[in-house]
């Protein structure tokens, strides 16, 4: 996982092949203005989801995981708390995978815990546990996923 904030990503743009194309998605677009919904950048191998809502409260939420994206997350107003732990240190046999949606729900809990702010950014791994959106209030967040 890496921590940021959302000026600092172009530091990044060496580890994927398209990480540019997001950055310059970034730069094209003001996120805070965009409604929720979702923005194709590449097809479905890089695409943008605004999501606004309310906070899952302080109640830790399933730890999730991916296969086949890279999330990033940057949130756009509130604060979230995200849950992470190391998935190798998670029993994911005989767990459910949606292979439609990119997803499985784990049974552990986070090891560790880390906040975001308005244009913080969190670029999360398939090799990353994480269970967002841990706070009150509103929130509002851009969600870029990109193809392996």
């Amino acid at each position: 996982m890496i921590l940021d904030s959302l000026k600092g990503f172009e530091r990044y743009l060496n580890l994927h092949s398209r990480f540019e194309k997001v950055y310059a998605f970034f730069l094209k677009n003001k996120l805070h203005e965009m409604e929720p919904g979702e923005y194709p950048i590449a097809g479905r191998d890089i695409y943008c989801t605004i999501w606004a809502g309310e906070g899952k409260g302080l109640e830790i939420p399933p730890l999730e995981v991916h296969d086949t994206y890279i999330d990033i997350h940057v949130l756009l107003e509130g604060t979230e708390t995200i849950g992470i732990r190391d998935r190798s240190r998670c029993n994911g046999d005989n767990v459910p995978y949606d292979e439609a949606k990119d997803i499985a729900f784990l049974e552990e809990a986070p090891e560790n815990f880390v906040s975001l702010g308005p244009d913080n950014i969190a670029v999360i791994f398939p090799h990353d546990a994480h269970a967002p959106l841990i706070g009150e209030g509103k929130i509002k967040k851009a969600v870029i996923k990109i193809r392996m």
